[in-house]
């Protein structure tokens, strides 16, 4: 991922000196496990443990003749260790070190982005108590509904975001797997219980089978669940950006001193951070088939993933990463103006409470046919003529026939469509409610 967008912790996981120290740890951690079965003498563990150091610019050196990243890692171990170099990578394939390796990346890469959520879930949090009574236009199609709370909006978000925590526990899970199981993963060069004990040292499971590599449905559980993620900041993000836009204007980014939105019009106030969290979603979900076309390879492996992965996973990882970070600031630092909602509620002369009249009329012993009719009918003089709703129903001589003035006003009341977002908020957040 290019550095506008890599923030430094997830973005130092993913370097090369961090790849290659993981394959250092599956290599120190194999020795040990061989040097406590007895099938390599202790004395070349200590040699190996004490000089195993390797260089990235010389990996990189020696594999322009090799064209192997393995083989020259290890010939850089052995240039530096020596005699006990013989000893290292005893009885393995380089997948038995590669995807360990990469379990531990992925596993430490969740561990990351579990932390971006807990950040985002408490500005959600937040945000949803704060604004849990300001009452709001609730929009289906984009046209105006009925009124809502504008922070359901944020108790939904939250509620999605404990979802996806859990698809990234259990993402973590799946990925968290290592394999010491030789060329084709049958164990013929080595004892399956040196595979279990390094998968101890190293605070994962052991593959129940393999082949030459981890299975990649695997990776892609991972990949999709970032896709998951992300798609559902994007879709906060697009909301966001509706809210800010010109003619709605009730919600926009925080719009620092000294910033810009364009070059050309000065009064521009753009959802700059919101448009780029949904396109670096699209990123993430494009990465995502990636890792679902890696599940299909040839016989016990072939290479054709090993390329692809080297690109999708770092990526996904670093991306993913950064709107996670990106949406706990935008959500934490959003400017509200509930000032504007009541403007906006109060916009289609008294149209969001047709459904109470609806009901209203039903109680009365009107049929919902023909109550509907009569409602609808009034309703669209408010969209073709301009006119007030409530006043246009004071006048129907069959409204009037089943409805009072008084019942009629009463109808037009926020409260009643509120009145049970307590119980919403009890059911999100408990006790913190």
């Amino acid at each position: 991922m290019i550095e506008r967008y890599t923030l430094p912790e997830m973005g130092q996981l993913w370097t090369e000196q961090s790849k290659f120290q993981k394959w250092l740890d599956v290599e120190i951690a194999v020795c040990e496990v061989h040097a406590e079965m007895g099938t390599i003498p202790q004395q070349a563990l200590e040699q190996i443990k004490a000089r195993a150091k390797f260089s990235v610019e010389r990996i990189n050196e020696i594999e322009k003749i090799t064209n192997h990243d393995v083989i020259a890692f290890t010939t850089n171990l052995a240039e530096n260790i020596g005699e006990a170099a013989r000893f290292v990578h005893y009885g393995l394939t380089s997948s038995d070190v590669v995807d360990t390796a990469n379990a531990l990346l992925l596993r430490e890469a969740c561990d990351l982005l579990l932390k971006k959520i807990e950040a985002l879930l408490e500005a959600l949090k937040n945000r949803a108590l704060e604004f849990k009574h300001t009452p709001q236009i609730g929009r289906t199609h984009g046209i105006h509904a009925e009124p809502t709370s504008f922070g359901l909006s944020f108790a939904l978000w939250y509620d999605e975001m404990r979802r996806n925590r859990e698809r990234l526990k259990r993402a973590r899970e799946a990925v968290a797997v290592g394999k010491i199981s030789g060329a084709v993963g049958t164990f013929a060069l080595l004892d399956p219980e040196i595979e279990e004990k390094v998968c101890v040292r190293l605070g994962l499971k052991p593959a129940p089978v393999s082949t030459q590599i981890i299975q990649r449905d695997r990776y892609a559980e991972y990949l999709c669940t970032l896709a998951i993620i992300a798609s559902s900041l994007d879709k906060f993000a697009l909301n966001i950006r509706h809210w800010q836009r010109t003619e709605v204007n009730e919600a926009q980014e925080r719009f620092s001193a000294g910033q810009k939105g364009s070059s050309a019009m000065p009064h521009k106030r753009n959802p700059i951070i919101s448009e780029r969290i949904c396109g670096m979603a699209r990123v993430i979900r494009a990465n995502s088939l990636v890792g679902l076309e890696n599940v299909a390879l040839w016989h016990e492996r072939d290479i054709s993933h090993s390329s692809a992965e080297r690109v999708v996973l770092p990526d996904s990882s670093i991306a993913l990463d950064y709107i996670l970070h990106k949406a706990a600031s935008l959500i934490g630092g959003l400017v509200v103006r509930p000032e504007r909602m009541l403007e906006n509620l109060q916009l289609t002369k008294g149209l969001v409470f047709s459904g109470q009249l609806l009901l209203a009329l039903t109680q009365k012993g009107v049929s919902r046919e023909l109550a509907y009719e009569w409602v609808q009918r009034n309703a669209m003089k408010v969209w073709d003529e301009n006119e007030d709703f409530q006043e246009l129903l004071k006048k129907d001589t069959d409204i009037k026939s089943h409805l009072a003035d008084n019942e009629i006003e009463a109808v037009f009341n926020y409260d009643t469509y509120l009145r049970n977002v307590d119980t919403i908020f009890d059911r999100v957040f408990g006790g913190d409610s």
